[in-house]
């Protein structure tokens, strides 16, 4: 077995993993994490040859998400458009469900939760989040200070949603 395969079947669970903290969906994650390992195959003439593969492909599948995400806001907007109804919006019921049953964590927003996911859970360095995300090194651990904040006061139940900031 190559170095390569060998390097590949250690991260695909952590793409995984991420993917499914992203998506919330097995099966989106799965999906997210086969497209993005696509990219990372068809662009690997573009891979810096001293760049690290693990924040390559994290990068790959984060950027996925995020134009998947895109699109399907874009089509729900579209939808709505056209046949005059607004199909994004949650129903009482499923809102009242997920409101019960979610955990802290998963009330932050997807950016907090990525971030984190990336520095606690996945273990890469402040400075690979910041070439992931394209933000200089300080914005990572001022949005990485933010997230452990909100987190902790989810947590003791000192703010039922997170505070985003708003900066023009």
């Amino acid at each position: 077995m190559s170095e390569f395969d060998e390097q590949l079947r250690e991260i695909i669970p952590r793409l995984r993993r991420f993917a499914v903290s992203l998506t919330r969906n097995s099966s989106s994650a799965d999906d997210l994490v086969q497209a993005s390992l696509e990219r990372a195959l068809s662009s690997w003439g573009e891979k810096r040859a001293d760049g690290d593969l693990r924040a390559w492909l994290f990068a790959i599948l984060y950027r996925q998400f995020l134009d998947a995400h895109r699109r399907s806001r874009r089509y729900a907007r579209m939808l709505e458009f056209f046949t005059g109804r607004d199909d994004a919006e949650p129903s009482v019921e499923r809102t009242v469900i997920a409101q019960s049953t979610l955990q802290a964590f998963d009330r932050l927003p997807t950016e907090q939760r990525a971030l984190l996911l990336m520095v606690s859970v996945e273990g890469l360095s402040y400075k690979e989040v910041a070439e992931i995300l394209g933000t200089p090194l300080g914005t990572v651990m001022s949005r990485l200070s933010r997230a452990r904040q909100a987190l902790r006061q989810l947590s003791d139940g000192e703010i039922s949603s997170p505070s985003l900031r708003i900066l023009k």
